[in-house]
């Protein structure tokens, strides 16, 4: 276990390999589970800020979704998570021509549309983190359908945190990855 400042990071964070493999599991992630994308509180106000401008990238079935149920539904446990389209795939998720689940609000955002990504829930995936009132605790976590990842993780020596940097970085800054990586890699050369 790592600690630094309100963090308890899973041993898996530095230990376990993973690059995400589309080719493979087809964006499964975004189809897959029993509720759409946990969702920050703020960010509940990006998403009606941004939806204008990435509707055109959405699904026609993702669109009438929305329109029906709204962006976003209780997930039951107090917070909220992305609206589904009949229990299945994100609102937001839209296919390619090879069959591949993508982000609509990221394709979005690498047009220039829009200044958000994603979710931070699916941007640091496959970190979860868990809230609690003095920390952050964050885990590595275990799904099936990311076998094809860890396999190409482990093939091309990318550990979890290694692949997660950009949003790890988004969500708790700069300086806090570097003690990440100093505490990882300092570890890492003592034990050999």
């Amino acid at each position: 276990m790592i600690l630094i400042e309100n963090t308890v990071i899973s041993d898996d964070i530095a230990d376990k390999f993973f690059v995400c493999n589309l080719d493979k599991c087809k964006g499964a992630c975004c189809v897959e589970g029993d509720l759409g994308a946990p969702l920050e509180a703020e960010e509940l106000h990006i998403l009606q800020r941004i939806y204008p401008k990435v509707k055109p990238y959405l699904s026609p079935e993702g669109i009438a979704a929305i329109e029906k149920q709204g962006l976003y539904e209780p997930d039951g446990e107090g917070g909220f998570v992305t609206t589904t389209v009949g229990g299945r795939e994100c609102v937001f998720a839209t296919w390619n021509d090879k069959g591949i689940l993508k982000c609509g609000i990221e394709d979005a955002y690498n047009d220039g549309q829009v200044d958000w990504k994603k979710p931070i829930s699916c941007h640091l995936y496959p970190i979860r983190v868990t809230k609690y009132d003095q920390y952050h605790a964050l885990n590595y976590d275990r799904w099936p359908i990311c076998s094809p990842a860890c396999g190409l993780g482990k093939e091309l020596n990318v550990p979890v945190y290694k692949f997660v940097r950009e949003a790890l970085v988004r969500a708790y800054g700069e300086a806090w990855y570097a003690e990440l990586v100093a505490e990882i890699e300092g570890t890492a050369n003592n034990e050999q």
